[in-house]
């Protein structure tokens, strides 16, 4: 009889270290509690958690002497099998902390990365992934030995670039090259999508967030979209385009991005510039916040931030504080960079009766009164109206058709001319 092997893969057991660079030591913990949802999310298990206060982030080690020998017996007492630190490393901290605690480390743009690269399906996801990981990895070729040699299970091993091969500059600078040339294809396509949307003169919204803030859950909720909405952090990662009708046959495009996260790595950004700009090009931002996140005033500046650096400005702001179901009482919170705040839950659908009335207000905004009499040969405009307007009057007489209404700015030159 054959013999059966066990082939599932072990839970890594981690330690979670972090630089504490101010006073603030309840940020720091924080910080570590966000890295431990995403160590969960990638798989891992977190048995212990280590926060130095320094000045600086030790150049050689990232912590201190002394903390590297309490890591080194903590990673004994938990049977840990790796470590994860809070930040970006550099490769000579990497090295040397192998070396020193003779354990696998990572870092915290290693397990983001690594849950992108589960998290992609389409074909422009996974190429924007893998770019990202090879200018990563590609940063890092000297003096990381073996390091990106290894194969195998377990988090920070997973995507493409893992190979020994790839640790060739030349190679992996020829592969970065065409990805580059294939996403700038993907990129010309979504460019065409864009302005195909805006001749049809739908306005569209573009929903961001902090992740696990709701932003899926939301556009289940109104569209029946029927995406992927987990308690995980990067739950949903592939953007996604739905039209949603409003109470008074309005419609809209409502379109998902990436969820934000402070300290997301500048080769994702990068990366995902083409998707993320989809906020740049929309006429709405749809702001969703977790009100029930004691971190909430953080992630939305880290929000602002990241909006910031993809050159978004100039927007109407709709920001939304969800899960208001889990507060024992209507939160009071504000965002003075927003025009319209909305209290909803989008899992039980508190709000968006509001939130709907919102929307149609802001489409009124965005369109201009006409009242004119239209030759029977200018019939064809009156289409034009209907479609994309909102018809008030239509009454037929011996010089034409006169029309009393509102046109989306973006066609008022055609029904006019």
């Amino acid at each position: 009889m054959a013999q059966m092997y066990d082939t599932d893969e072990e839970q890594e057991r981690v330690l979670l270290i972090g630089v504490q660079l101010d006073n603030n030591e309840e940020a720091a913990m924080r910080s570590l509690d966000e890295l431990k949802e995403l160590a969960r999310t990638a798989g891992a298990q977190t048995v212990g958690k280590v926060i130095q206060p320094r000045e600086s982030f030790h150049p050689a080690t990232y912590i201190g002497k002394g903390k590297l020998e309490e890591v080194k017996d903590l990673l004994i007492k938990t049977d840990a099998t790796g470590i994860i630190c809070d930040d970006e490393l550099t490769p000579a901290q990497l090295r040397n902390l192998e070396d020193a605690l003779d354990t696998k480390v990572m870092d915290r743009t290693m397990v983001i990365l690594d849950i992108f690269a589960t998290r992609a399906t389409t074909s422009e996801g996974k190429l924007q992934v893998e770019m990202a990981q090879l200018k990563y990895r590609m940063t890092r070729l000297s003096g990381l030995g073996t390091t990106l040699s290894r194969l195998g299970g377990g988090i920070g091993t997973r995507g493409p670039g893992e190979k020994k091969i790839e640790t060739d500059r030349r190679i992996i600078r020829d592969r970065v090259t065409r990805l580059n040339h294939e996403l700038k294809e993907l990129s010309s396509h979504r460019d065409v999508t864009r302005q195909q949307r805006s001749q049809n003169s739908t306005m569209v919204a573009a929903i961001v967030g902090y992740t696990n803030a709701g932003k899926s859950t939301l556009l289940n909720h109104l569209t029946n979209a029927g995406i992927l909405a987990e308690d995980k952090l990067f739950a949903t990662l592939d953007p996604t385009t739905r039209l949603l009708k409003l109470a008074n046959g309005e419609k809209i495009l409502l379109t998902d991005t990436v969820g934000f996260i402070r300290k997301l790595p500048h080769n994702l950004i990068e990366a995902f510039k083409s998707t993320l700009e989809e906020a740049k090009y929309a006429d709405i931002i749809i702001h969703v916040v977790d009100c029930s996140n004691p971190d909430m005033d953080y992630q939305m500046q880290t929000v602002y931030e990241t909006l910031d650096q993809l050159g978004v400005s100039g927007k109407t702001i709709v920001t939304l504080f969800n899960k208001c179901d889990k507060l024992p009482e209507p939160p009071s919170a504000k965002d003075l960079k927003a025009q319209y705040c909305v209290n909803i839950s989008a899992a039980r659908g508190d709000g968006l009766e509001q939130f709907d009335k919102v929307l149609q207000e802001i489409i009124q905004e965005n369109r201009i009164y006409i009242e004119r009499c239209f030759p029977y040969k200018d019939a064809g405009k009156i289409q034009l109206i209907r479609e994309y307007g909102q018809l008030q009057k239509e009454e037929y007489t011996e010089d034409g058709i006169l029309v009393e209404a509102y046109v989306p700015k973006n066609i008022y030159d055609k029904v006019t001319s």
